[in-house]
């Protein structure tokens, strides 16, 4: 399981993904879950994964491939001229994969079931983030709904309803997300740290590494504990139900 957040705000779009791909009571494996494709001044995109490993894998193999290769493995994500071509792209090659792994079987295509977040900007157009589903259609953010979440998100998504704001600016979503991190990692074993995340600024069609915060991060420490101390706080603070 995973757990990943694409958010838009008024000033560009944050991504946010866990990095545990397997849990149990003594079996913990870790892999990234973001990956970025950038032409610097031209297109600015983030891809993140949750489901099947070896789907997801498999399904970010061939968009890199394509990019590097001849005309002959085309389409390349580098080619589609809008953000909705680059999501139908996603979507295409995240069905080719399924279907190839489990031809003619609906039971084995639920096995090998993924589901993608796929955001950024292409020069011309606006910065848009995408939700793709395992069957390859997909569905764009808007002003009603301002995030998309993948994997794990029943946990997370209470603080997000309650606490977004459009124009909030980056470093308070960040910690927003955070809070909507720790509060997953603290309900499900499946989800864990590190954590990626990445910001992008609208218009600057210019991408940074992504920025990893492991466990021992002061800031995230700092947050989660806290978090809980004001929980108990505003409990506190309610008036009791009288009985």
């Amino acid at each position: 399981m995973t757990y990943c957040v694409g958010m838009r705000l008024n000033n560009g779009l944050v991504f946010m993904s866990d990095t545990r791909t397997n849990a149990g009571v003594d079996n913990f494996a870790s892999t990234r879950k973001m990956f970025n494709f950038n032409v610097p001044n031209e297109r600015s995109i983030t891809i993140m994964t949750a489901g099947n490993l070896a789907t997801t894998q498999a399904m970010i193999s061939l968009l890199k491939e394509r990019t590097e290769a001849k005309d002959d493995r085309s389409p390349s994500i580098f080619a589609q001229p809008t953000m909705f071509q680059v999501a139908r792209l996603v979507g295409s090659t995240l069905r080719e994969v399924i279907s190839y792994s489990s031809p003619g079987s609906p039971s084995s295509a639920d096995t090998f079931s993924a589901s993608v977040i796929v955001g950024g900007q292409i020069k011309g157009g606006q910065p848009t983030i995408f939700l793709v589903y395992p069957e390859g259609n997909f569905i764009e953010i808007s002003d009603d709904t301002p995030f998309f979440q993948i994997g794990e998100t029943k946990y997370g998504k209470p603080i997000l309803v309650r606490a977004y704001e459009a124009d909030m600016p980056f470093e308070d979503a960040i910690k927003l997300l955070l809070v909507s991190f720790d509060s997953t990692v603290k309900s499900n074993l499946s989800v864990g740290l590190p954590f990626d995340f990445h910001v992008y600024e609208n218009d600057s069609l210019a991408q940074k590494s992504p920025t990893r915060i492991e466990a021992d991060d002061d800031v995230y420490q700092t947050i989660s504990s806290g978090w809980g101390e004001a929980l108990k706080a505003a409990l506190d603070g309610l008036p009791s139900y009288r009985i």
